[in-house]
């Protein structure tokens, strides 16, 4: 019996891990598109060197990367590794959320959230903006999480103001003192609706890990590849995010119990 559940489990992450890479698809629509404001609805999908329309059977996630060697069927360009990569990271991901939270609607919703996140950190990377559309995708979320967890109310609403507002403080101050702006409009959005969505406790564990992996890395990387001084903040905070949403609670309760002593 206990062999046969194991089957059904196994069963199950393979599916989760499929519905992720064709979710992972059409999340690389969303990279590609929203900065260049084209609609994601009603273009097909075509090649970004050829511009020849890519048929449903060159589509299927990361099976026809594969198939075509990584190149345009048509004009034999290589295609980005990007494809592939967040096919197979969003699968990955998908599993292993419901690996960590268990089969509930609430594994659905970190689903959504995560490949939110994961298509602005890919967006803000390169072009240093996060479209408004993005942070109130996450409002969405937030929205029904309050409504299946109605009694904590109050934790999501402080959760929307408590580092928004700590980061917008910081941003008037930077403007006043030094003219600079201490962090984008688009990073305050995030933390916003995304604070609404994890609660005041794991938004500010989300925003301290964002900050540390993004002074670590971005000093790394300063010193490595010469990177300019300005970041993208976003994938530190989005990486921030996924951290505290699938581990935030062990991360606190963890960390109260050793103030205990």
């Amino acid at each position: 019996k206990e062999h046969l559940i194991m089957q059904y489990e196994i069963l199950l992450y393979c599916i989760i891990f499929l519905y992720g890479t064709v979710f992972g698809s059409f999340l690389n629509v969303l990279i590609y598109r929203l900065p260049l404001k084209e609609n994601i609805a009603t273009e097909h999908s075509h090649c970004m060197t050829c511009g020849e329309k890519i048929q449903w059977y060159d589509l299927i996630p990361l099976v026809s990367y594969i198939i075509l060697g990584g190149k345009c069927r048509h004009c034999k360009t290589k295609i980005s590794k990007q494809y592939p990569i967040i096919e197979a990271t969003n699968g990955i991901a998908y599993v292993i959320i419901f690996i960590v939270n268990g089969f509930n609607p609430l594994s659905i919703l970190m689903c959504f959230a995560f490949s939110i996140f994961l298509v602005i950190s890919v967006i803000d990377w390169r072009t240093f903006e996060i479209p408004f559309s993005l942070n109130i995708a996450i409002g969405v979320l937030a929205v029904i999480r309050i409504i299946l967890d109605y009694k904590n109310l109050l934790d999501y609403l402080i959760g929307f103001c408590i580092i928004s507002g700590f980061m917008l403080i910081c941003l008037y101050i930077g403007r006043a003192i030094k003219g600079i702006d201490a962090f984008g409009g688009g990073d305050i959005k995030l933390m916003a609706f995304a604070g609404l969505f994890l609660g005041w406790k794991c938004i500010i564990l989300a925003f301290l890990i964002g900050c540390i992996l993004g002074a670590v890395i971005h000093s790394i990387r300063m010193k490595v590849t010469k990177a300019e001084h300005v970041l993208a903040f976003g994938p530190y905070l989005c990486a921030g995010l996924t951290i505290a949403m699938l581990f935030g609670t062990n991360i606190i309760n963890w960390y109260l119990s050793l103030m205990a002593f």
